[in-house]
């Protein structure tokens, strides 16, 4: 059978100048079968696209003993290479694969459920699946079933995913795991880097039980130019040594790799000249600026007017000091590139420009309003009921973060706007992490600590990457710092270096500072900034919703100890018990 992907002129080389580039062939035939059930496809998409989600090769592999399995390898070989294009850019190669994966086995297992076989799944809609995904320097593997794929470096063939098939006996297998075989998907993933010539093969089982490097080597060296003759020439080798199965090939050689740490996201911003530091009144690349907002040692911020729409907006430029760092550089241009992506009233947006920028920097709505920090100042000992409706606001801006694969690490006061109907917005992107994007150079070392201190949850302080419960922790203690003015470890956390000296951070009660607070409130905020990230809460929703729910968190989890919630009373118990003890002691040898 042949897939829909086939259509698409995927064979060859892609466009000369692409930074990544690869050598894609593919052949399939039916053999000795009346029909075809295996299904292969594969995308080499132009930029920016081949940079943001990669390459992709894909084959599944009906089962013999279903009439409508090829109908399940069709679907999801099109599905995953329809689907996939389509999963946002921020997300991971692992994120958006296995989230089209899963919606893929649930429609196939539905229709098995639904349709004449009933719930047999051998008669079902099942197939076998593999996936190669080339994105920057790195291979990204999907497996569930019994074709395989292999990597031949040099003279070296290297089998890189393992049969999910079951001998039962000399005679008898059968597939324990397979496409749409059941409601919850188990599928094996591998990540590994490339080097420039790696050839990639992917094969059904009607190939590679007759693969012999023998004569493989050979073939590929004669076929070098062809790889689609390549791939057509192992088929008829295979058959020839007596297959009597369906065969599909598929051939995928890296020719050329990118350079590591590119910032494929910032495209031809990358070559224009930072922009200059700028005054008031003046005409800047279709602005006029208004004012000075800030000014720091990493950027200057300006209200600015664009001429040609009228709108007030605010654009920021790199400091004296960054112009020269590249690193800066591109975060600054990844501030637009991650605005334009999320679509929440409680995230700033980045304003789209219709002409063509001669300078680099960053254009973002004004936001006419005060941050928290300012708010904080109006407010020092505010009402929870306030507190509470902040922190629910800046949890729904944190969620459309994470919805994409992202973690904002630099979440502070200074950093979050209230506007002028109390809407509050999450603003200054510089430190964000987009899964995705860190992929572009997966051996790239730790990004060095870009949050700030007193608000960085204590794992960045180890060296540690950052998770979503790291942008709970800063969440937590900006609530904390709300309600009381303080922090709840001071200034000991900055200094908490090692696992040993963040287990001895001492929380200090909102009691201390707010008596008028509920004595509740301290398991909640305790738990979210809970030095160990496996001990705070797992979800934003849970701690908001505890925030509003007396006792919520004493219910969800066990009761502390009397040790945890009174040490005092308890030392105190035990002196008594050993005091007694004695008196009793000593009143038994004066008898004697």
């Amino acid at each position: 059978m042949t897939s829909a992907a086939q259509a698409r002129p995927v064979s060859g080389r892609v466009a000369p100048g692409a930074r990544l580039d690869i050598a894609l062939g593919q052949a399939s035939d039916r053999g000795r079968k009346a029909v075809n059930q295996d299904c292969h496809g594969g995308c080499v998409p132009a930029e920016p696209q081949l940079s943001a989600k990669g390459a992709v090769a894909v084959l599944a592999d009906g089962i013999s003993s279903s009439a409508v399995s090829h109908i399940a390898s069709q679907t999801a070989v099109a599905g995953f290479l329809a689907d996939y294009y389509c999963t946002p850019d921020a997300w991971s190669v692992r994120k958006s694969a296995q989230r089209v994966l899963a919606a893929t086995n649930a429609w196939l297992h539905g229709q098995t459920r639904r349709g004449a076989p009933g719930q047999d799944a051998d008669r079902g809609y099942v197939c076998t699946f593999s996936a190669l995904i080339i994105k920057s320097a790195t291979a990204y593997l999907f497996h569930v079933g019994d074709a395989r794929i292999y990597r031949l470096r040099g003279s070296d063939l290297e089998q890189l995913t393992r049969d999910h098939r079951l001998q039962v006996s000399a005679e008898h297998s059968y597939l324990a795991r397979a496409l749409g075989i059941g409601p919850h998907l188990e599928i094996d993933h591998l990540t590994l880097g490339i080097e420039r010539g790696d050839l990639f093969l992917l094969a059904t089982d009607g190939v590679h039980e007759y693969l012999d490097p023998q004569w493989l080597y050979p073939l590929l060296a004669e076929h070098h130019s062809d790889l689609d003759a390549a791939a057509q020439r192992i088929i008829e080798q295979a058959l020839a040594l007596g297959s009597a199965d369906n065969l599909t090939v598929q051939l995928v050689r890296i020719d050329n790799l990118p350079p590591l740490a590119m910032a494929e996201h910032s495209g031809k911003l990358a070559d224009l000249p930072p922009a200059p530091l700028l005054e008031s009144r003046a005409e800047f690349d279709g602005f006029t600026v208004e004012r000075e907002l800030h000014a720091s040692s990493r950027s200057h911020v300006y209200l600015v007017t664009d001429r040609e729409s009228g709108k007030r907006l605010v654009l920021k430029v790199p400091s004296t000091d960054q112009r020269q760092d590249s690193q800066y550089l591109e975060r600054l241009m990844l501030e637009e590139w991650v605005a334009r992506r999320i679509d929440s009233p409680h995230v700033a947006k980045a304003e789209p420009l219709p002409r063509q920028r001669r300078y680099l920097y960053s254009v973002s709505e004004l936001i006419e309003g005060q941050t928290l920090h300012q708010w904080m100042l109006d407010h020092p000992q505010p009402d929870l009921q306030q507190v509470r409706d902040i922190v629910e606001q800046i949890a729904k801006g944190l969620r459309a973060f994470q919805r994409l694969d992202m973690l904002h690490q630099d979440l502070r006061p200074q950093n979050i706007m209230i506007d002028r109907a109390g809407t509050v917005k999450i603003i200054d992107f510089g430190s964000v992490q987009v899964a995705g994007l860190e992929e572009l150079d997966a051996s790239a070392s730790p990004p060095p600590m870009l949050g700030t201190l007193q608000y960085s949850a204590p794992e960045y302080f180890l060296g540690l990457g950052g998770s979503p419960r790291s942008d709970l922790f800063s969440l937590g203690v900006i609530t904390y710092h709300m309600l009381t003015g303080n922090l709840p470890y001071g200034t000991e956390l900055a200094k908490a270096t090692t696992r040993a000296a963040q287990l001895r951070l001492g929380y200090r009660s909102v009691q201390d500072y707010r008596p008028d607070l509920p004595v509740w409130l301290d398991e909640v905020l305790k738990r979210a900034v809970h030095p160990d990230p496996h001990k705070r809460y797992a979800a934003l929703s849970e701690f908001t919703f505890d925030l509003r729910q007396p006792g919520g968190a004493r219910l969800a989890g066990p009761r502390p100890s009397l040790l945890e919630r009174n040490p005092v009373a308890v030392w105190q118990g035990i002196a008594l018990g050993l005091a007694v003890a004695l008196v009793l002691a000593l009143s038994r040898l004066a008898s004697g």
